[in-house]
């Protein structure tokens, strides 16, 4: 294997984007070679499989659509209330159609995993681990709503988030913040209460 950070990087990164493109099934070390426009073959000198490169490409995602450290600390200096909660729902929302490719690859991912038991651990493991991280935060940061209330926040926002990225007509763009607030106010309950 080849050991070149920068290029290992820029190839993951095409990767990401041949499949947010074409979808699992065109994820080819041919493709991502094209995709990078590097020389044939690079790719297999860097991955020792499809499945090494599916395995970076998780990590990779992840770590692109993660919140930002700095933004989110921010966020928790605020005092806790349930339109801190909806603000920062609106802006995974934002930040989900802003990083189109990396959450369209993603769901490819996810779609892939149904196939790939492997890759279905670790798909698992890393939302997994994520949504318990995500939960432990809105616990000790005081925000209201309880464990409940949190995983059924994600999940609606997984769906709203899945719809947004391939049936844009569906929910229009322009009521999503609507939505989102009486997402949390009926999750959680109005403000005072």
């Amino acid at each position: 294997m080849v050991g070149n950070p920068e290029q290992r990087t820029a190839l993951v990164d095409a990767a990401i984007e041949v499949l947010a493109r074409d979808g699992a099934r065109g994820l080819t070390f041919r493709a991502v070679d094209a995709a990078a426009a590097v020389p044939e073959g690079t790719t297999a000198d860097y991955f020792s499989s499809r499945d090494d490169l599916l395995a970076q490409v998780t990590g990779r995602i992840h770590r692109s659509i993660a919140p930002d450290p700095d933004e989110f600390t921010a966020a928790m200096d605020q005092p806790p209330s349930r339109e801190l909660v909806a603000e920062m729902m609106r802006w995974i929302n934002r930040r989900a159609t802003e990083s189109r490719t990396g959450y369209l690859a993603m769901l490819e991912l996810r779609l892939e995993a149904t196939r790939r038991p492997e890759l279905r651990a670790e798909l698992t493991r890393v939302i997994r681990e994520t949504l318990d991280e995500d939960i432990r935060c809105h616990l000790e940061g005081g925000l209201p709503g309880d464990r409940t209330a949190v995983t059924l926040i994600y999940l609606a926002m997984t769906g709203l988030m899945l719809e947004q990225l391939t049936l844009p007509g569906v929910v229009p763009a322009e009521g999503t913040e609507e939505l989102i607030s009486a997402l949390v106010d009926r999750t959680i309950g109005p403000e005072g209460e």
